[in-house]
C-alpha cells in the first residue's frame, strides 16, 4: 500500500472528504469524488465512509484504491 499525507493549513481544523480526493488528485471532479464515495470504495479510520462532507482531522487515515493518506496536525 502507498503512504501518503496530508498537512492541516494553520487556519484549519478539518478538511472534508471529497475536498482531500480532489487535492491528492484521486479524483477529477466533484462529481467524481462524490461517485467515488457512494460506491463504497473510500474508508476512513477503516471504516467504510459514504459521507461526502465527512470532517477528517489530525490522526486520521484514509485509504482508496491502495493508497494510505494520513491527516497531520497543523503546521
Amino acid at each position: 500500500m502507498n503512504k501518503d499525507t496530508f498537512t492541516l493549513k494553520e487556519t484549519e481544523e478539518f478538511i472534508e472528504l471529497m475536498k482531500l480526493l480532489k487535492i491528492k488528485q484521486i479524483a477529477q471532479t466533484g462529481g467524481h469524488a462524490k461517485i467515488i464515495i457512494e460506491d463504497g470504495a473510500v474508508k476512513v479510520n477503516g471504516i467504510q465512509e459514504f459521507r461526502k462532507r465527512k470532517k477528517l482531522r489530525s490522526g486520521d487515515i484514509v485509504e482508496i484504491e491502495g493508497i494510505e493518506i494520513k491527516i497531520l496536525e497543523k503546521e
